[in-house]
């Protein structure tokens, strides 16, 4: 695995342990570090047991000054390490990230906490449900009117994982080119603003029927991607491109009312929805759900079923591609879990070994590394100030949300990438609903790259495109499987080329399975992975298909495009200065699965006849009392977390609850559940969400508001941390908001904010700088319509019309 010569130490809690599990994953060696009795994480078996798993285990007392110099010790000869301290603890123990960085000037300190090392609200607490509330996810989610249904559990932990470990990689890139360490701040609260489902960011075609600021009461996300009953449960049809609707059109019997042409167009169709959606649903009440997948896969319709958990595990693709496994992941604990996302030259970085138990590699504390690695990535010293990619360069040829956002990080970080286009195939993320310009989407998923216009399918194109092959280290696509190798680009080929190039490819399912060929988007893999199911609504009708509420977000197009962009850096480290390049696979499929791993695991190891498995819902299994509550105001809410013995004793001193000895028993709290958060919200509704947030907060009690979208501009902790910059286009009518970087560094700079380009922007530039062309070289091929060059390009031949923006 590429990240083999790494040695990462681990002092985390929580979701921060998600960090060093991607990294074990791709091949670091993770020492887990925690106290002589275990961690207090362990009291969740699973979710421990699966966010450290691949991990040796180390116990040591760091209240202790012995055991802080055996930390200290370990530290002088480690890559990286992972620590979630609160201010309090970090001061009290001497283990500040300065005190740690001088143990080690060459180490690269990663902080994963839950808002972050600076600003006003950097000593409160948060659980992932806090998270949801206070990082815009919540104010989307559930029915219009009702209550605000928080995600499934796991999707927001995992996101917190996927952005400290770019974080993490960026920095220890910049560590081998300058000798100098890092220290990296990664605050919980922004990776989840910035990464689960930006407000500020790639929207994809949801852009196309939802506002922009989520006004009170939810959206009604139901006809976003709609959900329809058949014979033996739920089906959903993603309908984005015109000749998608056209197949749906002709399946319906064409019928008159939806013959006129306008209804190509996702807007039409989303404003005739209450027309429209009754002629599908009664085409597919009487059917059965994989007839229907089958014919409409056969007539090109973006189809899925609804899976449940049950359905999920027993799954022949999930299990017959190793993307679940039975296998040991604590000591006498064995359940069906994800193994991992992403394929490196065909293997999975996945499970290899169990959870450790504590103090079960003790050996390593006086154990010499056995050799220092040769840290050389074969890239020039990095200047003085220069970002820390700078020197790579990415062929582009992602498309839609995946696309732009693997893309997007590694030029936010200084790689020159190169976005690929052909004008007969356009990027549906350019889609506007007038047609051509730049929309916000577009600006926001490709700032810092450069636009070239290729035909690929050309003998001149594919030509042009392996001699870029040749001086660049990464070629990223997204396309179904099998298109890179049908246009011959796939990584055997490129490495003749290039032996040192990183070629990374996804698809929603991957190129293994029953399931590679089925077309996919974001909210299809939702649905077959259960993401759907358990995202739903548990106090409406589970037949209703309204109840499932995950249609008004972008999930997992996101954090995929991350994690792909963590295994393509992780690649070209693990290539170092004379070692091959490798060939990357992310399954987006697989990466919502992973985030999901411990439910299904509690599932797959609950007791035979345990009955079938549902949707939690806001009422979450295992903590009392905790879900969203009605605060004063027009349709304000908060979220309220009770962890332990401790929170609850907190809240009930603020709140005036009953503090009944018995209460003090996370058992007894289950058992009157219903009673407990009854009064707790009739509390709540008598206040403001931010004075309740403020109150528990200051009291340790792991709370937040409930924040809509356009209140993440004004966020006290936001703002105090420079959280959002200003990105401008020359196409776009006003400057817009967007993420002002990955995560606070102690010395990398903020990314550049150059504005995306217009297709095929730079062809010129490109064809001169990079492949050496004249002039009437370029001129020719753009007559030939090869290259691309913008509209108004004066080579550019009269028939070659400007892109219309449409799929």
């Amino acid at each position: 695995m590429p990240l083999s010569a790494l040695r990462v130490l681990d002092l985390t809690e929580g979701a921060a342990e998600w960090c060093g599990r991607i990294l074990a994953d791709l091949g670091a060696e993770v020492i887990r570090i925690e106290p002589p009795g275990g961690s207090p994480g362990r009291r969740d078996q699973v979710g421990f047991a699966l966010r450290n798993a691949n991990k040796a285990g180390v116990a040591v007392d760091l209240d202790d000054p012995a055991g802080r110099s055996a930390l200290l010790d370990l530290a002088a000869d480690a890559d990286i390490l992972l620590e979630s301290f609160t201010h309090a603890q970090a001061q009290a123990r001497a283990l500040t990230p300065a005190a740690l960085s001088s143990a080690n000037p060459a180490l690269v300190v990663v902080s994963i906490t839950d808002f972050g090392r600076t600003g006003p609200h950097r000593d409160r607490v948060a659980t992932e449900d806090v998270l949801a509330a206070a990082g815009g996810v919540l104010s989307r989610s559930g029915l219009p009117g009702g209550t605000p249904l928080l995600p499934p559990r796991g999707v927001v932990s995992l996101t917190v994982g996927v952005h400290a470990a770019w974080a993490a990689l960026v920095a220890y890139v910049k560590r081998t080119r300058t000798g100098a360490g890092e220290h990296v701040d990664v605050s919980a609260l922004e990776a989840v603003v910035h990464g689960f489902d930006p407000g500020f960011g790639s929207q994809g075609s949801a852009a196309a029927g939802r506002s922009e600021d989520f006004p009170r009461g939810r959206p009604d996300a139901a006809n976003f991607y709609p959900i329809y009953p058949c014979a033996d449960g739920h089906v959903r049809v993603c309908l984005l491109a015109t000749r998608q609707w056209r197949a749906m059109f002709s399946w319906l019997g064409e019928p008159p009312e939806f013959a006129d042409p306008r209804y190509d167009a996702i807007p039409a169709r989303f404003a005739a929805s209450d027309r429209l959606n009754p002629l599908i649903a009664a085409l597919f009440a009487d059917r059965a759900r994989d007839e229907l997948i089958a014919e409409g896969t056969a007539r090109g319709i973006p189809i899925a079923g609804v899976l449940s958990v049950d359905e999920v595990l027993a799954s022949d693709h999930f299990t017959g591609t190793g993307t679940l496994v039975a296998a040991e992941i604590a000591e006498e604990l064995r359940a069906t879990v994800p193994s991992g996302y992403t394929f490196v030259d065909g293997v999975r970085a996945g499970l290899r070994r169990r959870a450790p138990e504590p103090g079960e590699h003790n050996h390593l504390l006086t154990t010499a590394r056995s050799t220092r690695p040769d840290h050389d990535l074969g890239l020039a010293a990095l200047p003085s100030g220069a970002p820390p990619l700078s020197g790579l360069r990415m062929l582009d040829l992602g498309v839609i949300v995946f696309g732009a956002e693997l893309g997007r990080l590694f030029a936010d970080y200084g790689a020159d990438v190169i976005k690929v286009e052909n004008s007969a195939f356009p990027d549906g993320l350019r889609q506007t609903r007038k047609g051509g310009g730049m929309n916000a989407s577009f600006a926001w998923g490709h700032r810092n790259k450069r636009g070239l216009g290729l035909d690929l399918r050309s003998a001149d194109g594919a030509r042009l495109f392996r001699e870029l092959v040749a001086d660049s280290d990464i070629v990223s696509a997204n396309f179904k499987p099998g298109t890179l190798e049908s246009l011959g680009f796939s990584h055997a080929e490129l490495a003749r080329i290039n032996p040192r190039i990183v070629v990374t490819d996804s698809s929603a399912f991957g190129s293994r399975g029953p399931w590679r060929s089925r077309m996919g988007y974001g909210p299809l893999v939702r649905a077959s992975c259960g993401l759907s199911s358990l995202w739903r609504d548990i106090d409406a009708d589970p037949h209703q298909p309204s109840a499932f509420c995950d249609g008004s977000t972008v999930y997992p197009d996101h954090i995929a495009g991350h994690a792909a962009a963590v295994a393509a850096l992780a690649a070209v480290i693990g290539r170092g200065a004379t070692g091959a390049g490798h060939a990357i696979e992310v399954p987006q499929a697989d990466v919502a699965v992973y985030a999901l791993g411990p439910t299904l695991a509690s599932h797959s190891s609950r007791a035979p006849g345990a009955g079938r498995i549902d949707a939690e819902g806001n009422r979450r299994t295992g903590v009392a009392p905790a879900g969203v509550f009605p605060c004063a105001g027009d349709d304000e809410w908060c979220v309220i977390s009770v962890r332990d013995d401790d929170d609850w004793q907190a809240l009930a001193a603020v709140t005036g609850l009953p503090d009944d000895p018995e209460l003090r028993d996370a058992a007894e709290r289950s058992a009157r559940r219903a009673e407990i958060e009854e009064r707790l919200a009739a509390w709540t509704a008598g206040h403001e969400a931010a004075h309740i947030e403020e109150t528990l907060q200051a009291v340790g009690v792991p709370a937040a508001a409930m924040v809509r979208l356009p209140e993440e501009l004004t966020h006290p902790q936001l703002l105090a941390r420079d959280s959002f910059h200003t990105l401008a286009h020359p196409l776009l009518s006003r400057p817009i908001p967007t993420a002002a970087r990955i995560a606070a560094f102690s010395t990398i700079p903020d990314p550049a904010l150059r504005p995306a380009p217009t297709p095929g922007q730079h062809t010129r530039e490109i064809c001169a700088s990079l492949l050496r062309m004249k002039p009437d070289e370029i001129d020719g091929l753009v007559t030939a319509g090869v290259l691309q060059p913008p509209p108004e390009d004066p080579a550019t031949a009269p028939t070659h019309a400007p892109i219309a923006g449409q799929q």
